[in-house]
């Protein structure tokens, strides 16, 4: 009996382990914890990590509770889509109090832990969590320009790290927040493209256009391109503290070409698999690039 019940408890956990990871989109959140980072080491004079381990928890807790808020806001909109409705909330695994109180609790822990640090990140951890619940999410099921507002708080870790590691806001942080600003369209369009006909069930119209066609495309490649020119920038040296060499200049500059290549493709298929496609480079495009931006000043 007793180990039966073990067994039973140890399976409850990992069940709500795994509810938890899902209700605060973990790879989202590490994927937003890994820009921070990235920003952090950009603008450090020295590597503190102390402050990268508070950075790394705090940014969890502030992405964490914008997703919680956000499925707890959705869970309606949420079981109508295929996509969604296996989550915690809609099928009912987990309730809307417990995860409220995780969203909640999350921010508290969020706030203190990133104003340890100083109280502009704080500030700007906020500031992305209300954008994100009180504005983006409501404007979803209103108008395509959702995702302009939504690439605002989508953009911010990338500068939160700079942010986090000088108390500092000038134009080192605002070339990293532009970078991913512009990132977000091509990105988020790739993969409303893909799911656009889940997110109708919901209401949702996130194409600038509203359809999956050329005006949709054509708006891609535009963000793709003003994503690449300011990625490049701190190359000719007029942002300060955050600059690239030429071979750093060159990598993310045929990097991006890569990029706007997947988004022609869209252009001429304008087909789910190009969508998908444009949608996995795009991925590996922030990444990568911010990688080249830290190894690039290491190596400089």
């Amino acid at each position: 009996m007793k180990s039966a019940a073990g067994t039973v408890t140890s399976y409850s956990w990992i069940l709500n382990f795994s509810d938890f990871k899902e209700i605060t989109k973990a790879r989202l959140a590490l994927s937003v914890v890994f820009s921070s980072i990235a920003g952090y080491f950009l603008g450090a004079y020295e590597i503190e990590w102390t402050s990268v381990a508070l950075l790394a928890v705090g940014g969890y807790c502030m992405v964490g509770a914008s997703n919680a808020y956000n499925q707890v806001i959705e869970k309606d909109l949420d079981a109508r889509m295929s996509r969604t409705r296996n989550r915690p909330v809609p099928s009912g695994r987990m309730s809307t109090q417990t995860a409220l109180t995780i969203a909640v609790t999350m921010t508290i822990l969020g706030v203190i832990i990133l104003y340890i640090l100083n109280p502009k990140t704080a500030m700007f951890g906020a500031i992305s969590i209300f954008l994100y619940t009180s504005v983006y999410t409501p404007l979803k099921t209103v108008t395509p320009l959702a995702v302009f507002v939504g690439a605002i708080p989508g953009a911010i870790p990338f500068m939160l790290g700079w942010v986090a590691a000088t108390n500092d806001f000038g134009i080192e942080p605002g070339t990293l927040f532009m970078i991913q600003f512009f990132w977000q369209f091509p990105h988020f369009w790739a993969l409303a493209w893909m799911l656009d006909e889940d997110y109708r069930k919901a209401g949702f119209r996130l194409l600038p256009t509203g359809e999956k066609d050329k005006g949709t495309a054509v708006q891609i490649i535009m963000y793709t391109v003003w994503m690449i020119i300011i990625s490049v920038i701190p190359y000719f040296g007029i942002t300060g503290r955050l600059q690239l060499s030429l071979a750093g200049g060159i990598v993310i500059l045929l990097m991006g070409l890569a990029m706007l290549g997947f988004a022609f493709r869209l252009f001429e298929k304008r087909d789910n698999a190009s969508a998908r496609k444009l949608m996995l480079a795009s991925v590996s495009y922030i990444s990568l690039m911010q990688l080249v931006y830290v190894a690039d000043k290491l190596i400089s």
